[in-house]
């Protein structure tokens, strides 16, 4: 079985769900990230190796084929494994048994096997990368995730999921309007992982259990769409965008300092300006690094200190 889908898609999670699912859920679920290891390790990892099969294997090993046996061996990113390790796979996968490096006994086993990838594996057989025979021994169940911009309809699911788990049993989290249109509008282009990153810090620093628009900053623009609605009805624009655009922190860092200028460097008042919590100004301000020559940063923690900055 293969399950194709860009980085962060859930490729893992949706493997689990299907050993979960099926007979075999009563034996274990093994994981290898076969872009995590060099070729060398992988194979050993994968089959095992007996002592002294190479310079230190001090004692045998039990691979990760024989750990599966009964159950489910799941291979993430199976695009970058080694075209010689493919080989062995395959003949694994084919024959249903291997043997140990260094060993010469036949090891059998009965596992399923289920591979991820991020990678056009149709490219890499073409480019001589991935073996295509293997390709097809893997491909008879296909799944491919789409990734989360052309799903946009499962955000609000996700979201609620994922903020029931951050809150634990005894918590509640809710979204505001805004910050729930923010969350829907994104592009998302670390898919399911970079939602649940982004909700994360947001749970932090959610008070009362509300998550609002300023608690959803990221630095890859989750806000930037949205920074003018968040001025002062009536007020004029802090920071005019040149036509060809701005990196967001930059942006950020801008609208910043001109509220930090206009309220005459007092946080209380700028925070207002720019209808965030004082909370959430004062940590922005010391993740950009902005400092007026009379403030400092001696207290415990690096609190940012100045006019008017009401931190305690």
């Amino acid at each position: 079985m293969l399950i194709s889908g860009e980085t962060g898609t859930g490729k893992e999670r949706v493997a689990t769900l299907l050993h979960e699912g099926s007979g075999r859920r009563d034996r274990p679920v093994v994981r290898v990230n076969c872009a995590a290891l060099p070729e060398s390790l992988l194979e050993s990892e994968l089959f095992g190796h007996e002592r002294g099969a190479f310079t230190g294997a001090e004692q045998r090993r039990i691979g990760r084929f024989e750990q599966a046996d009964g159950g489910t061996l799941f291979l993430d990113e199976i695009g970058d494994m080694h075209l010689q390790t493919q080989a062995k796979l395959l003949r694994a996968l084919q024959e249903r048994e291997f043997q140990r490096l260094g060993g010469a006994g036949t090891i059998r086993v009965d596992v399923r096997l289920i591979a991820a990838t991020n990678q056009d594996l149709a490219a890499s057989i073409r480019a001589a990368r991935f073996r295509a025979e293997l390709f097809y021994r893997l491909n008879v169940v296909p799944i491919t995730l789409p990734p989360l911009r052309e799903r946009r309809e499962d955000v609000p699911g996700l979201v609620a999921a994922l903020l029931d788990e951050l809150a634990g049993p005894e918590a509640v989290l809710e979204l505001s309007k805004a910050a729930e249109r923010a969350l829907m509008e994104h592009d998302w282009p670390g898919n399911v992982r970079e939602l649940r990153n982004v909700l994360e810090r947001a749970a932090l620093m959610a008070a009362d259990g509300r998550v609002e628009l300023d608690d959803l900053d990221h630095d890859t623009g989750l806000l930037a769409p949205h920074a003018a609605a968040a001025a002062a009805p009536g007020a004029a624009p802090l920071v005019s965008l040149p036509p060809g655009g701005v990196d967001y922190r930059e942006v950020e860092r801008a609208m910043l300092l001109a509220a930090l200028e206009r309220s005459g460097w007092v946080q209380k008042r700028a925070a207002e300006v720019l209808r965030m919590s004082r909370r959430r100004l004062n940590y922005r301000v010391r993740h950009l690094g902005i400092r007026h020559p009379s403030w400092r940063a001696n207290r415990p923690g690096g609190a940012v200190q100045g006019p008017g900055s009401d931190v305690s």
